[in-house]
């Protein structure tokens, strides 16, 4: 279930880990206890209507005022920012602007009950919808100036940093989304008959379905060596890019394979493969779109565009 899994991956990923990397003694002792022990979740403020991949667009600001910021703006598609145990959200603001004229971003912890912020009402989505997402309004939210997280205008390049490694935990989320296809698939196929036989038995069934697995092994193969690099230490940045967007690729291709071997079947609501054929498509848009992972790419083998 891809919506438990973005809950897990997203309350570790982007709710604890910035505190966790960034975060001051005082801040990790405050907030990490309750979002590794599951009794909180926190949210990862970086998307806005006009800004997202672009931290230009940034239109969020925090003025700090006798000791304190006061954010104002708004986020969206922001994921585990409006449940019942959402403590707090890390939001990227404008706090200044740059020598060479451009924007400065901080991340600042905005929890919840703070007054002026707002979850509004959650999406009505395709898919993950199981998972908590909404769009979240800042109307004159004071918090203490000890609220920002690692250095004043770092904030985006921070957030960058977590969301590599986030791209190979949802390499990893999606690949399993790509198995479970696989697994539907072969089991359906030797069930189904048409004809007086098993589909599994006809090539155009077959050999959809050995694609579809040699999708789900390289997709773990990239995943897998990305994670690799990451936890020796070595630069991974080329290598998550990679697996994100070929697990995710593998994910959306096994979705509409997998419903395709399943017939008119696939297309009902009661079967795994609908519920994966709607939720696959966010894997090639969240935490960085395709389009994002092949500029990256290019860039590292030094091609620019």
């Amino acid at each position: 279930d891809q919506s438990v899994a973005i809950t897990l991956e997203a309350g570790c990923s982007l709710g604890a880990m910035p505190i966790y990397r960034f975060g001051t003694e005082e801040q990790k002792q405050k907030y990490l206890p309750d979002l590794t022990a599951g009794k909180a979740l926190a949210g990862f403020g970086l998307t806005e209507p006009g800004a997202g991949s672009d931290a230009g667009g940034t239109k969020t600001t925090a003025k700090l005022e006798d000791g304190n910021w006061r954010i104002n703006g708004s986020k969206q598609f922001i994921t585990n920012s409006g449940t019942d145990i959402t403590s707090l959200v890390t939001t990227t603001a404008v706090t200044g602007t740059r020598e060479d004229g451009r924007k400065e971003i901080s991340a600042i912890i905005v929890p919840t009950d703070t007054s002026g912020f707002t979850a509004e009402p959650a999406y009505d989505k395709v898919g993950w919808n199981c998972s908590d997402t909404h769009p979240l309004s800042y109307d004159d939210v004071v918090v203490p100036e000890e609220n920002l997280l690692g250095k004043r205008g770092r904030g985006f390049a921070q957030f960058l940093s977590i969301l590599a490694e986030g791209r190979v935990a949802i390499a990893a989320l999606a690949t399993g989304a790509a198995q479970g296809c696989v697994d539907e698939a072969v089991e359906y196929a030797k069930q189904r008959t048409s004809f007086g036989r098993p589909i599994a038995e006809y090539q155009g069934v077959s050999f959809k379905i050995a694609r579809m697995e040699a999708r789900a092994w390289t997709a773990r193969q990239a995943w897998r060596a990305a994670a690799q690099k990451m936890l020796a230490g070595e630069d991974f940045s080329r290598e998550a890019s990679i697996a994100k967007m070929v697990a995710s690729d593998a994910a959306m291709d096994n979705a509409r394979d997998a419903t395709q071997v399943f017939g008119g079947a696939g297309f009902m609501n009661e079967t795994r493969v609908a519920r994966h054929y709607r939720d696959s498509k966010i894997l090639e848009i969240g935490e960085g779109t395709t389009e994002v992972q092949l500029m990256l790419i290019a860039r590292s083998l030094g091609l620019e565009g």
